[in-house]
């Protein structure tokens, strides 16, 4: 894994091996990974790392004026 392989730094999975998604990438005809990417507001390019939304509930949802992203 590369560090912009995006990884959910609650649960520590990929995309690839979370339902929602995979489902959603399906539906859109690309990979989840790349559904995070382009996405997943909680992601962060500079590493790859994003909140999944069950984590991010979780971490109680957290927020900025800007918009979260993950550390």
């Amino acid at each position: 894994m590369s560090a912009s392989d995006p990884v959910c730094i609650g649960c520590k999975k990929q995309p690839h091996e979370i339902e929602e998604y995979v489902d959603v990438a399906i539906e859109c005809e690309i990979t989840p990974a790349e559904f995070v990417r382009q996405e997943e507001v909680t992601f962060n390019p500079h590493n790859g790392h994003f909140l999944c939304t069950a984590c991010y509930v979780l971490a109680g949802m957290p927020s900025s004026p800007r918009g979260w992203m993950a550390p």
